[in-house]
């Protein structure tokens, strides 16, 4: 596929698609760990397939999909394979910036613990441009973010006009976005999700958890109970303090064995396949406008439109390329000749096409760069922020009451 094979497809076809046909990295039969929700359950269903209906469970969110494919872009920026505009919140900065005027060995240790926030960026950020973690930091100047212009764009994008996130957070345009924490409350601009992936397992059912530990030690439990004057890490068995845990047992303290038992929460499921299915919408970024200089340009809006083609494809083929390991327990790979990149054409028919995470990174270059000099703007750098003082303050408290609290546990 090159850029005008691209352009055209954008035109006038319904959608680009990947599907795949999975199996654990154990092979057919082996179980695999779905992601757990409250009360430790699974994300079950069922779904009509091929006339049928089936069993399934999640294995992978829309959202979880969509934060994967913003994670491979990010390190293809990093690493300078693509250029990305994007704005990060930089709390290492920020901890160094406050060290400065720490007045107590406590205060410059959890300093030092601020550091390992790290940098935040627009792409890891749940609400993308609009997030809150965005909203309460400050430019160099120290300026609010939404006071400057890059912030300013929330205010003013729209369908019509999506020039601004276009040029500062194209992510927001293809992932979607919504301006809830912004001024305007739920009246802030929406743009929905012009990709979506997911991953399911077919014909699926749940198993049951086994668990045990055998110590090598050969500790009892009545041997306890155990004791700690909660200040320091280590434990006594003289009665000083108050008991670790509840009762003092050992196994608070991680020794002792642990009873054989089974169970059926969190028990790993077992399925015909997995699959895999990711949609980019030529439709939905049809819809997006993007004026220069206050004109509207049908051409203009094919080359941004086709960029975020590009930015999709992109995202997706990073992504895959990186193989399928979602959780401990939960690695799948394709099924021989099960993976393939379809054009849905607009009457619903449908082209099979091949395309690499190199392709198709040249492709969204080249698309770029033709952007740029069709006048739209693409930030090369990203934009660099800080932390508010209390953002930076509310974090370090909230990791500070963290450690505690484990510590205690």
């Amino acid at each position: 596929m090159n850029l005008e094979d691209l352009k055209k497809y954008v035109q006038s076809a319904a959608a680009l698609r990947y599907r795949a046909r999975l199996q654990p990295a154990g092979g057919p039969g082996d179980k695999v760990f779905p992601p757990t929700y409250e009360g430790g359950k699974y994300a079950e269903e069922k779904r009509r397939i091929d006339g049928e209906t089936v069993d399934c469970v999640h294995l992978d969110s829309v959202q979880s999909q969509a934060n994967r494919m913003e994670e491979a872009l990010q390190e293809a920026a990093q690493a300078g394979t693509i250029t990305l505009p994007r704005v990060e919140v930089d709390f290492r900065a920020k901890a160094e910036q406050l060290l400065e005027g720490a007045k107590s060995e406590e205060e410059r240790v959890s300093l030092e613990d601020l550091k390992k926030v790290g940098v935040i960026s627009s792409l890891d950020a749940p609400h993308r441009l609009a997030d809150a973690i965005l909203r309460d930091s400050r430019d160099a100047e120290g300026h609010h973010f939404r006071e400057t212009p890059e912030g300013k764009v929330l205010d003013s994008a729209s369908i019509k006009n999506a020039t601004g996130l276009f040029g500062i957070a194209p992510t927001s345009l293809l992932f979607g976005i919504w301006d809830s924490a912004g001024p305007r409350g739920g009246l802030g601009v929406k743009f929905q999700r012009a990709i979506v992936s997911e991953l399911v397992g077919v014909g699926a059912t749940v198993g049951e958890k086994s668990s045990s530990r055998i110590d090598p030690l050969g500790i009892v439990l009545n041997a306890g109970p155990l004791f700690s004057d909660g200040k320091t890490e280590d434990w006594t068995l003289e009665k000083v303090g108050k008991k670790i845990g509840k009762e003092g047992k050992p196994s608070e303290a991680n020794h002792g064995n642990v009873t054989p038992t089974v169970t059926e929460v969190n028990g790993g499921v077992t399925f015909d396949y997995a699959l895999q299915a990711t949609v980019i919408s030529l439709p939905a970024l049809r819809r997006l406008q993007f004026p220069v200089d206050n004109k509207q340009s049908k051409d203009i809006d094919l080359i941004a439109q086709t960029v975020l083609a590009a930015l999709g494809l992109a995202a997706a083929t990073l992504t895959i390329s990186k193989g399928i390991s979602l959780r401990s327990r939960c690695d799948l790979v394709p099924e021989p000749d099960a993976a393939r990149w379809e054009l849905v054409k607009a009457d619903g028919n449908t082209e099979l096409f091949k395309i690499t995470s190199d392709e198709a990174c040249k492709l969204l270059n080249n698309a770029v760069t033709e952007a740029v000099n069709a006048g739209l703007a693409w930030r090369k750098e990203p934009l660099i922020l800080l932390p508010s003082d209390s953002l930076a303050e509310l974090v370090r408290r909230s990791r500070q009451l963290t450690s505690q609290t484990k510590s205690e546990g």
